[in-house]
């Protein structure tokens, strides 16, 4: 997947600046996509040199201009064919697990306060996914099919965070060397 599709898809629900979109990217879309502010802005100029996106210049009263875009109808048929073909699942690249590998290597406590930081992180993250569960995704099924595919996609985040957590507080306890019982 590529950044482009994501913000096609953030697009073919509705315009948003390019600032709108960063802001979405650090909290709503922590879910499923990060991107930096930088690479948000460098995607838009691509996309809209290649016709998927418009822009229309907003003037705003002592504050520099706004830039709005919209998805074309060529970037909607772009995403449906994307959508269309198979997807694999992401390779996994995580620092924290290869530091957790050779942990052996070095005192208990130094992986300990890692392993109790990304906790902190997680949880912080899964709060974020939780509040925003509980103001957009009430009655699921009566919601537009849009609000439906967000929730659909938060709800996966909320799972991925959770796991963390619990992955995290297994992590602990065999590090501060209790015993990890199966589950």
């Amino acid at each position: 997947m590529a950044l482009a599709h994501t913000i096609l898809a953030a697009l073919s629900i509705e315009p948003h600046s390019g600032y709108d979109l960063s802001k979405q990217f650090a909290e709503n879309s922590g879910c499923y996509w990060r991107a930096t502010q930088q690479q948000i802005y460098r995607e838009l100029g691509k996309l809209e040199n290649q016709g998927m996106i418009t822009s229309q210049t907003i003037p705003q009263d002592g504050r520099p201009d706004k830039k709005l875009y919209s998805i074309t109808e060529l970037g909607r048929e772009n995403l449906r064919g994307w959508i269309a073909q198979p997807s694999e699942p992401t390779p996994i690249r995580e620092e924290l697990l290869v530091k957790v590998l050779a942990g052996h290597l070095v005192p208990r406590t130094i992986v300990l306060k890692e392993l109790e930081r990304r906790r902190q992180v997680h949880l912080q993250q899964l709060s974020i996914f939780e509040d925003l569960q509980q103001q957009r995704c009430q009655n699921l099924c009566n919601l537009p099919v849009e609000d439906q595919c967000f929730c659909l996609t938060l709800r996966r985040g909320i799972r991925y965070e959770t796991e963390w957590v619990a992955w995290c507080d297994e992590a602990i306890q065999l590090f501060s060397k209790g015993t990890v019982t199966d589950s």
